[in-house]
């Protein structure tokens, strides 16, 4: 049941060094508790190039609450800010570009010792392993040097039901990443308890319950 609005449409966009099935806890919970929810979990093309990612998302999307983690979070970002008309949004610590130097540099440090591997548990934690990563080694190498390079937009419209998240288990520089983009692009954001970078697989539960919130379900 939902309040006073149709069935909403959630979209889930998963970020680098995984596949869409790393949203496997989430969805779960989801069609559990809120099975009105319209889910759709595409599976990324790791093109390297953020306009082409940016378009492979747009139809799916618009209208659509868009939920992201890391390069996920960011791929929403750059929605907003091409225009997509978003029903609103829920990212988990984006990129930020030049708004916080280095905030990736142990990221890059990660997948320089120890490849694919080094870069997922540098960037996530240990609630990441190996086999979540895609099969094609090169797919993070793109993903990467795309995220590396990402600039935050000025949004034009901002949906009303648009925020970020910050784990409070995260490193500082998250913490400032989330005060400087919610000071540039106007959104807000709260910070999740018990959880780093990889909120979706530390605490699923939580996870779901915020965005549960954000798309207006009952109980939560």
């Amino acid at each position: 049941m939902l309040i006073g609005m149709p069935a909403p449409r959630v979209v889930l966009v998963h970020g680098a060094a995984t596949t869409a099935a790393v949203w496997s806890p989430v969805r779960e919970i989801l069609l559990r508790e809120w099975p009105a929810i319209v889910l759709t979990v595409p599976q990324r093309a790791y093109s390297g190039d953020l306009d082409t990612e940016v378009a492979a998302l747009a139809e799916v999307a618009a209208g659509a609450v868009v939920i992201g983690v890391s390069g996920g979070a960011t791929l929403g970002l750059a929605l907003m800010a091409s225009g997509v008309p978003l029903a609103g949004a829920m990212l988990h610590e984006p990129a930020v570009g030049s708004l916080v130097p280095g905030l990736l540099s142990h990221v890059a440090a990660g997948y320089e010792k120890d490849g694919v591997a080094g870069f997922g548990a540098a960037l996530y934690g240990p609630a990441w392993d190996t086999s979540m990563a895609p099969a094609d080694p090169d797919a993070v190498s793109r993903d990467f040097a795309m995220f590396r390079a990402f600039e935050p937009a000025a949004l034009a419209r901002v949906p009303e039901r648009a925020s970020m998240t910050v784990g409070a288990l995260s490193p500082p520089a998250r913490h400032e990443a989330a005060r400087a983009l919610s000071s540039f692009a106007g959104l807000p954001y709260r910070v999740l308890d018990g959880c780093g970078h990889a909120a979706h697989l530390e605490r699923p539960g939580l996870f779901a319950a915020v965005i549960g919130r954000v798309v207006g379900a009952v109980g939560v």
